[in-house]
């Protein structure tokens, strides 16, 4: 019993992790039905910036808590500048071109973003310092879910709750709800839909840069190819939950987590992908639209 509630609350852990980066893949899909495949890298950058900031506020005789705010707030702001000029530069140009078009120029800022930061540090794994404090009263239980990952799934918990709430009653939410709906209406009652598009690319950012500061504390080290693998496994979790919806996202996300983390304990660890991905075929056969999502109407 105790192994098995070992497997679902890591599951629970990694499943939390790819929420909070298909979020980021939901919801500009949910606007410009596009897949941004530069997502997983904008995670990839968030933790990287994380470990430089943590490595000289350490330097500089800062300790504990302080770091993981002061690393993440940093990371979450530089990532989100990243999300942001990648839709300038890689999208906005495209917004009228055939679909093919923005989905190859993703697949090559994907790629540019790797290679940049190859160069700008290193092939090699790195180190990344624990900055999660330890809680005293899980100590008993530190074996089956530590404080790293306590905190995980408290985090994308709140992200999600926030982020329905700001979607559902803000003005902005509105906009964007507008937006997904019908891009051209939403232009006529005024929604500056340019505006809405950025901001919802720097959300996006903001909440991978999280998970990539939180992950990367958990696991302790991080390369450059680290966003890839996260980026396919959150997209795989967004189609899984059905692309364009938020509870999607984190239901795809926490389902796909199970599935690795128990195919892992009762199969074997080399077979974790192939579950997860035969899930994913599984659910595409029997139900196109993911677990939450709706199926289009075509107009006529």
């Amino acid at each position: 019993m105790e192994y098995f509630l070992e497997l679902l609350l890591g599951g629970l852990t990694r499943g939390s992790i790819y929420a909070l980066i298909a979020l980021g893949y939901t919801m500009v899909y949910g606007i410009i039905e596009l897949i941004n495949f530069a997502h997983g890298e904008i995670y990839m950058i968030g933790a990287f910036t994380a470990l430089i900031i943590a490595s000289v506020l350490t330097f500089h005789g800062f300790t504990g808590f302080s770091v993981l705010i002061l690393a993440s707030v940093v990371a979450v702001i530089y990532s989100a500048a990243y999300g942001y000029t990648v839709e300038k530069i890689a999208y906005k140009p495209l917004r009228q071109a055939p679909r093919l078009s923005p989905l190859i120029s993703a697949i090559g800022m994907s790629i540019f973003l790797q290679n940049y930061v190859l160069i700008a540090q290193t092939s090699d794994f790195l180190p990344f310092p624990n900055l999660i404090p330890e809680l005293p009263f899980l100590e008993e239980y530190s074996h089956i879910m530590g404080p790293a990952q306590l905190l995980i799934v408290i985090t994308t918990a709140v992200v999600t709750i926030i982020l329905t709430l700001f979607i559902k009653f803000t003005k902005t939410g509105k906009a964007m709800r507008a937006t997904a709906q019908d891009r051209n209406m939403a232009m006529l009652m005024g929604v500056n839909v340019n505006k809405i598009i950025s901001n919802t690319f720097i959300i996006g950012s903001a909440l991978a840069a999280i998970g990539g500061v939180l992950i990367a504390s958990h696991i302790g080290r991080i390369n450059f190819y680290i966003g890839f693998i996260a980026g396919i496994k959150a997209f795989t979790a967004a189609v899984l939950g059905g692309i364009g919806s938020i509870p999607g996202a984190v239901l795809g996300g926490l389902v796909l987590g199970w599935t690795e983390s128990f195919a892992t304990g009762y199969v074997s660890s080399d077979y974790e992908d192939v579950f997860a991905f035969l899930l994913l075929v599984l659910i595409l056969i029997f139900r196109p639209a993911g677990l939450l999502g709706r199926s289009a109407i075509q107009k006529v």
